[in-house]
């Protein structure tokens, strides 16, 4: 099980980010996003939930966000991509493009998530996510709470200190809903086209975008960022507006 005083400080980040209202957790149904829906709900109820529908996402997805929602009474603010700019896209590239090219597949994420994504930041002061310090080495000295220097929002990450194994402990000690697929190896979970299980001793990303050699496996959510301790508030940056081209 997961210490008290981690769970405790998971507990105080969230009501710190409650703190800061309009706040949101962006919800994708990992593991960390079911057991912050968990503690949300719980203990920090006027965090709005909302999740990136991408139009491709799979169907486990859909049942576990379903399963939440009867179980917590969580309202879930569904985000969707832009139809004029996902035709056009799909037009001009095919509906698999993702598949012909680092920068093709970048173009679908950024239709599919990231637009989505400031949309639903717009008009927020702070905004949750469930990533954590041993997902990648790139986290590894992921505050808990950052200046999100694109956006200009205060970002808070509970789950900062967990690791998978706390993760997993909480669910199960909880009996938290959790993505059928995570019991088929598919550690990491995006869309159904470009997310695969994995292997005994594959990196838990590996099953995300596997078809790409080079380059970082990210979608774009996460932009530039900074330390933004406790009791200082950064200068907001200017508005993040959508993106018109492809």
């Amino acid at each position: 099980m997961v210490s008290t005083d981690k769970l405790e400080h998971a507990i105080a980040v969230l009501q710190a980010a409650m703190a800061h209202p309009p706040a949101l957790h962006t919800n994708s149904f990992g593991p960390e996003g079911v057991v912050l829906t968990h503690l949300v709900t719980q203990h920090a109820p006027d965090i709005r939930t909302v999740s990136l529908d991408t139009g491709r996402l799979p169907e486990e997805t859909y049942a576990v966000a379903e399963a939440l929602r009867r179980r917590y009474g969580v309202q879930i603010d569904w985000y969707y991509p832009d139809a004029d700019a996902l035709r056009a896209f799909t037009h001009q590239h095919g509906v698999n493009a993702f598949y012909g090219s680092t920068a093709l597949r970048r173009s679908c994420c950024e239709i599919r998530k990231v637009e989505p994504l400031n949309r639903a930041l717009a008009g927020h002061s702070a905004w949750v996510t469930g990533r954590r310090r041993d997902q990648s080495a790139h986290r590894a000295d992921l505050p808990e709470r950052e200046w999100d220097e694109r956006r200009g929002i205060l970002k808070f990450n509970p789950l900062a200190q967990w690791t998978e194994a706390d993760v997993w402990a909480f669910i199960r000690a909880e009996d938290i809903p959790y993505n059928a697929l995570h019991d088929r190896n598919f550690p990491s979970i995006g869309c159904a086209p470009c997310t695969r299980a994995v292997t005994l001793g594959e990196d838990p990303r590996a099953g995300r975008w596997w078809w790409e050699q080079e380059g970082p496996r990210e979608c774009g959510l996460h932009g530039p960022a900074r330390p933004a301790p406790e009791g200082e508030e950064p200068t907001p940056a200017a508005p993040v507006l959508p993106d018109a081209g492809l």
